[in-house]
């Protein structure tokens, strides 16, 4: 039997998970969910897994953070659950393991935008949304035209006026912490908003852009980039770097915070505890929170 199956326990009748870490650039994208008639980074998976594995039911995947549409992502991570025997037959007649031959042909099947960094037996337990400890975003902003990099329209967004970044930086240290960020986020049914926002810091990198990277467990739609937009009218000076702790704690969305376009934005990595706890934290994300008092 193939050594990957057995790690996986497949002779136990343990389902067979496979962990794809991947990157995209989401400008031709309508997001990462599905839609008939639309054209998504999902879609085009799930077309090209079925492809490969020779499926008669489209090939279902599970994605660490749903991206809308024009967000792009380096250190994407979904999983899916091929049959065990359609996976083991993917080397063919080469010597190459399963997984080797997985990223080989995806590569080959995948549109341009759509990269696959690895292929991989993922360990008991994982989930590629339950089981993340934290993801990790960057939005970049340019304040000054002369410093637009043509070659990086894609992933910069041009603003109004200069930036203040030192504000912007004061401004978001202030939101850090475990809060219900109800008011930088799109409600849905059923849906918490408590997160827990693990870094939020602001600098000008080398280039003059000035660079936000948001940490937290995990994120409500529309979150990241209203966090963006809360701290841009500080960096203008038409708010003190209080404005948004103060939406945060009034719990409404404010006419005010703009949600930022969502090309500057990029998912650049998602971090799993040990294999060990991958199990352990799936159960516990998979909690509604609350905030106690």
């Amino acid at each position: 039997m193939d050594p990957e199956l057995r790690t996986q326990g497949a002779e136990r009748g343990v389902p067979l998970r496979v962990r794809l870490d991947f990157g995209y650039d989401g400008t031709e994208f309508s997001g990462w969910a599905a839609q008939p008639g639309l054209r998504t980074v999902e879609g085009e998976l799930s077309a090209a897994l079925t492809t490969m594995l020779r499926a008669t039911e489209p090939v279902r995947l599970t994605v660490a953070g749903r991206t809308d549409a024009g967000v792009h992502a380096r250190g994407q991570v979904a999983h899916f659950d091929p049959d065990p025997a359609a996976w083991a037959a993917l080397p063919g007649r080469s010597e190459r393991a399963p997984h080797e031959a997985a990223a080989s042909r995806l590569r080959g099947i995948l549109p341009p935008d759509i990269g696959v960094r690895s292929v991989g037996i993922a360990p008991a337990g994982f989930d590629a949304r339950f089981s993340a400890l934290r993801r990790r975003y960057l939005y970049r902003l340019c304040d000054e035209p002369s410093r637009a990099d043509p070659l990086r329209r894609r992933d910069t967004v041009l603003a109004k006026r200069p930036l203040d970044v030192e504000a912007m930086h004061a401004a978001a240290q202030q939101l850090l912490g475990l809060h219900d960020f109800g008011a930088f986020c799109k409600r849905r049914e059923g849906a918490t908003t408590v997160r827990t926002l693990l870094d939020y810091s602001w600098h000008r990198a080398p280039d003059g852009v000035l660079e936000a990277t948001v940490v937290a467990d995990a994120f409500c739609h529309s979150m990241v980039r209203s966090l963006v937009g809360a701290v841009v009218p500080v960096g203008e000076h038409r708010r003190d770097p209080e404005w948004p702790a103060g939406v945060l704690r009034a719990g409404v969305r404010d006419a005010a915070v703009t949600v930022m376009s969502p090309h500057g934005l990029s998912l650049e990595e998602v971090v799993y505890p040990q294999d060990a706890e991958l199990a352990t934290r799936a159960r516990e994300a998979r909690a509604v929170r609350t905030l106690e008092g």
